[in-house]
């Protein structure tokens, strides 16, 4: 189980140029270790099929592979892990059905989401989103810098040490100074495809968060 590689962290998306697997395996190229697997209007035959050609890519790469939402197909295939979206079950009866071998992230918005989730032990929490995103919908209020360091603020005081993964409309300029908020991590999905050359743009975001630990 590579749960470490979450400081960078790639999720899926498509354009007219790429498909969901083109945007995994440029990201795995490009040097991240992380893939999230998100395609929220595919039908479940097409989402199996797609998540098991980019499994296979992420154990070639010896990246961590996680499946969005789908709890069963996470569980049936084998994925290293789950992550669970506001809107879906809990983290704790995804843990239920999935054990502690299963590396199992949950989606927050604000201090009071992450108290939510607790008790499902989760494995790291995406919060977000940083600024205004186009990949995904029905977006939670965004949050900036200070967002972030408000609630990474309430955890340190309550004693909550989940890593933190920043999320949503986050550009390459962003990085240095959302770590130096606090946060564990960085998700990205849209800013890799829509570069002019995602493979680079990963390379380039891989150094610079590596760098600035």
């Amino acid at each position: 189980m590579r749960v470490e590689n979450y400081k960078l962290q790639f999720i899926t998306h498509h354009n007219e140029r790429y498909s969901y697997i083109d945007s995994a395996r440029m990201a795995l190229e490009g040097g991240c270790r992380w893939v999230q697997l998100r395609m929220k209007d595919a039908n479940e035959e097409d989402m199996e099929h797609t998540a098991i050609v980019v499994q296979k890519m992420c154990r070639d790469y010896g990246a961590t592979f996680i499946i969005d939402d789908n709890v069963a197909l996470a569980k049936r295939i084998g994925a290293d892990g789950v992550h669970i979206g506001k809107n879906d079950m809990p983290v704790a009866e995804a843990r239920k059905m999935l054990g502690e071998g299963y590396i199992i992230g949950g989606t927050i918005n604000t201090f009071e989401d992450i108290l939510l989730h607790l008790d499902g032990k989760p494995d790291y929490l995406g919060c977000g989103p940083f600024r205004y995103t186009t990949t995904k919908q029905n977006l939670a209020p965004t949050l900036g810098y200070e967002g972030y360091k408000l609630i990474l603020r309430k955890m340190q005081e309550s004693n909550i040490y989940t890593p933190l993964i920043a999320i949503g409309g986050i550009a390459k300029g962003d990085i240095p100074l959302l770590l130096e908020c606090g946060v564990k991590g960085i998700a990205l999905s849209g800013s890799i495809l829509n570069s002019k050359n995602p493979i680079k743009e990963m390379t380039d975001i891989v150094n610079t968060i590596f760098n600035n630990q």
